[in-house]
């Protein structure tokens, strides 16, 4: 398994999500799909291990930069539906991140292996049932960035049932500081919304999960230009073979929002952003 870096940074930057893998049965619409709305370009990697007979991985870049991958889950030993977008959080010792999950009640779905340039990597699950990935980079994380492109990860949230042990879960994993922001609402009510970060930088969010009878998951956000673009883009996401879960709203945060699902029906969210977050401290 490649680099998720071109050029080796020789850094772990410990809590941040790094990468994102797109597990698809339907590779080539997907591949389709997110090139006309993102202009991302697909990079096809064979590989052969023991864990699998065959599988097709692709990395994908945009901007000509890696930002993640997708694995043919038609390869993959399973018969059920797994389609989904699954991030990968950055650990300095993947084999006391793992126990630490064991040891805190979370789920370990594959234990660490080594997949050769790419590091060490585990798949789990927290106490709630949010699946990911767990990745100790051989030569690596990509580096912080001052601003995230057009068309690339913006952003990651926890939906979850209960922040409070969500948030204590991954301090343990990545030795995380919490920090409540309140978001002043249109109707002039007010809404927490829980930082993960670490050196001062904003890692992840935790929200309580906005979707009724929506299991506990992990969401991430694609950039978008403006609300004329976010427009743009859910009005072809159903031709495109996706479907439209969430039309675009005006967000409390800051911004306008979507969620679309692509046409394995991985879901995933869109986000147009000033950089500028209606947040204030409590």
């Amino acid at each position: 398994m490649p680099s998720v870096t071109d050029e080796p940074t020789n850094s772990t930057i410990e809590g941040k999500i790094i990468w994102h893998d797109l597990l698809s049965d339907t590779p080539a619409e997907s591949k389709i799909f997110y090139n006309e709305l993102f202009g991302w370009q697909f990079e096809d990697v064979a590989l052969k291990t023991g864990l699998f007979q065959s599988i097709n991985y692709t990395l994908i870049r945009h901007n000509g930069k890696l930002i993640g991958g997708m694995v043919d889950q038609t390869h993959l030993e399973t018969k059920e539906d797994i389609s989904q977008w699954v991030v990968l959080l950055s650990v300095k010792d993947i084999d006391a991140a793992v126990a630490s999950f064991t040891a805190q009640n979370g789920t370990v779905f594959a234990p660490p292996t080594d997949l050769a340039d790419r590091g060490k990597i585990a798949i789990v699950a927290d106490p709630q049932g949010a699946l990911l990935g767990l990745l100790q980079t051989k030569d690596g994380d990509p580096l912080d960035e001052q601003e995230v492109d057009v068309g690339g990860f913006l952003w990651n949230e926890l939906w979850t049932r209960d922040v409070s042990e969500a948030t204590k879960f991954y301090s343990r994993i990545a030795q995380y500081d919490a920090e409540d922001r309140i978001i002043n609402k249109a109707d002039n009510s007010k809404q927490n919304y829980r930082l993960l970060k670490t050196n001062n930088t904003p890692r992840a969010g935790i929200l309580t999960n906005p979707v009724e009878d929506l299991s506990p998951t992990w969401v991430s956000y694609i950039r978008v230009k403006n609300a004329e673009s976010l427009d743009a883009i859910v009005a072809r996401v159903e031709e495109l073979g996706g479907a439209i879960l969430l039309a675009p709203q005006d967000r409390a945060i800051g911004g306008r929002v979507a969620l679309i699902a692509g046409p394995s029906g991985a879901g995933i969210a869109l986000q147009t952003w000033s950089g500028k977050p209606k947040l204030t401290k409590q």
